[in-house]
């Protein structure tokens, strides 16, 4: 198991985030001996989906406004239908997003989370996978879309959906350990 002693990890998300999508990488994270951060454009929580019905509230470690991406070792991004729908309207959390591939940190993105970075102008080129509904988003961007659990492309890992989740964990854990990427640009 790969030692994460040292690391921290930005999981950016707002209210709608797929629970699992946020809590199961956040965990895994956690378990490998990364410190983790909830982001979210707003202080105190945000609400969770799951099975289709609100879910949890998750506490926010930090708002948006006052982190800078040299904070962090790597980047999250879960998924759900909402969360990213209303973050990608945001500036700042798509500049958020931008900073890590300019840094060549490690980046995931988990569902409908690959949204954001379509947003971010960051996957022409990139092989990707994500949930089956936003492939023709991903292709029409220049990404070179997959059908499979897992895809890591220098640095970047998509995943299709909570289905995928332990595979996406691991490769998680993974990507932040070996920590920069030459290749992992915007």
């Amino acid at each position: 198991m790969e030692n994460l002693e040292g690391k921290k990890v930005a999981i950016l998300a707002t209210n709608g985030f797929e629970e699992s999508e946020l809590t199961s990488p956040k965990s895994a994270l956690e378990k490998a001996g990364a410190t983790t951060h909830v982001i979210a454009p707003e202080s105190g929580t945000i609400k969770g989906w799951k099975n289709g019905n609100w879910s949890k509230d998750v506490d926010v470690d930090a708002v948006l406004d006052n982190v800078d991406a040299s904070d962090y070792n790597a980047l999250v991004l879960p998924g759900g239908v909402i969360n990213p729908d209303l973050l990608r309207r945001n500036d700042k959390a798509i500049e958020f997003i931008r900073s890590f591939f300019k840094a060549h940190k490690p980046v995931a993105a988990i569902c409908h989370g690959p949204q954001l970075l379509i947003e971010a102008e960051v996957v022409e080129g990139r092989k990707m996978t994500s949930f089956s509904s936003i492939r023709k988003d991903l292709e029409n961007a220049g990404a070179h879309w997959v059908d499979q659990e897992v895809v890591v492309d220098e640095g970047l890992v998509t995943s299709r959906s909570p289905e995928d989740l332990d595979a996406f964990n691991a490769k998680v854990v993974e990507e932040v350990a070996e920590g920069k990427h030459e290749e992992q640009t915007a």
